[in-house]
C-alpha cells in the first residue's frame, strides 16, 4: 500500500465526515447511546456478580455439638471435620462465645439475654466453610452423619434457591451484553449505510474507472473506525463519571451494600468500551459497504 494510497483514504475519510456532518453526528450519537447501555449493562451484571459472590462466600454451615461429647471428642469431631471433601475451613465457637455474639447482635436489648448469663445452655459449635457454595449441602450432608453432633444449620432451601438465582442473574446477563452487541452493530451499520448511499454515484464513477472494492471500502472503514472511537471514548467519559458519583452516592447512604471500586476493573471496562466502539464502527462500515458492493 504506497504513501500516496494511505493518504487518499485518510483525506477522503476527513471529507466525507464533514460533508456528512449530520449523518456522522447521527454515527456517534448511535454509538454513543448503543455503548452506553452496553456499558451501563455490563457494570451492572459484574456488580451483580460480586453481590452474589459476596452473599454466597457469607453462607456457612454450623455444627451444633451434643453436650454430652468430651473435650478429646470434641477435638476430634473438629478434626473429622476438617479433613471431608469439599470443606475450607474449621472454626470453633464455644458456648460462652457464642453467647458474647448473641449479645452483640441484640445490641440495646440485650436484657433478654439475662436468663442465659446465669446459665449458659447455648450448645459448642463449629463454622464450616465449604470450597464453594454449591458444596455446601452435601458438606452438611456429610457432617450431620458424624458421631457427636446435634445438629445441622445451613439455610436449606435457601441456599439452593440463591444458587439457582446467581447462575440465572448472570446468564442473562451475559444474554443482554450479547443482545445488546449484536443490535449495536446494526444500528451503527444502519446509520452509515445512509453515508454509502448519499456517495453512490462517486462509488459508481470509481467502480467504472476501475476501482477495487477494497480501494472504495477503505476510506469508509477508516470513517466507521473514527466514529466509533470518538463514541467509545465519549461514551467512557460518561460512564466514568457516572459511575464514580453512583458508588459515591451508595456509600455515603447504603453502606451495607458494596459496589465495585476496583480501579483495575473499572479501568479494564472502559477500556474494552473504546475498543468495542472502534470495533463496531469498523465493523457497521464493513457491513454496510459489503452489503452496498454486493461483494
Amino acid at each position: 500500500m504506497s504513501l500516496n494510497n494511505i493518504s487518499y483514504y485518510w483525506v477522503e475519510a476527513f471529507k466525507s465526515l464533514y460533508r456528512n456532518s449530520w449523518l456522522s453526528l447521527a454515527a456517534v450519537g448511535t454509538i454513543i447511546i448503543s455503548l452506553f447501555i452496553l456499558g451501563s449493562s455490563v457494570l451492572l451484571v459484574l456488580n451483580v456478580n460480586h453481590l452474589a459472590d459476596r452473599v454466597e462466600s457469607g453462607v456457612e454451615i454450623s455444627v451444633f455439638v451434643q453436650e454430652s461429647v468430651s473435650g478429646e471428642e470434641l477435638v476430634d469431631l473438629g478434626e473429622q471435620i476438617k479433613f471431608l471433601g469439599g470443606v475450607e475451613s474449621v472454626n470453633f465457637i464455644s458456648r460462652e462465645r457464642a453467647l458474647e455474639e448473641m449479645k452483640e447482635s441484640f445490641g440495646e436489648r440485650q436484657d433478654a439475654l439475662a436468663g442465659l448469663e446465669e446459665e449458659n445452655t447455648l450448645p459448642d459449635s463449629y463454622r464450616v466453610k465449604a470450597l464453594s457454595t454449591d458444596l455446601v449441602p452435601s458438606v452438611a450432608k456429610k457432617i450431620e452423619d458424624l458421631h457427636g453432633v446435634e445438629g445441622v444449620r445451613y439455610g436449606h432451601g435457601v441456599v439452593e434457591k440463591l444458587l439457582v438465582l446467581s447462575q440465572w442473574v448472570r446468564t442473562m446477563g451475559l444474554a443482554i451484553v450479547v443482545l445488546l452487541g449484536v443490535a449495536a452493530v446494526f444500528l451503527i451499520a444502519t446509520t452509515i449505510r445512509l453515508s454509502v448511499y448519499a456517495r453512490r454515484q462517486e462509488i459508481g464513477i470509481m467502480r467504472i474507472l476501475g476501482a477495487t472494492n477494497w480501494f472504495i471500502r477503505m476510506p469508509f472503514m477508516l470513517e466507521g473506525m473514527l466514529l466509533g472511537l470518538l463514541g467509545g471514548l465519549v461514551t467512557s467519559g460518561v460512564i466514568y463519571l457516572g459511575y464514580s458519583t453512583l458508588v459515591l452516592r451508595v456509600n455515603e447512604t447504603l453502606s451495607f451494600i458494596q459496589l465495585i471500586n476496583q480501579p483495575q476493573i473499572i479501568n479494564y471496562t472502559l477500556l474494552g468500551i473504546t475498543a468495542l466502539g472502534l470495533l463496531l464502527g469498523i465493523l457497521g462500515s464493513a457491513i454496510s459497504v459489503r452489503k452496498f458492493l454486493k461483494i
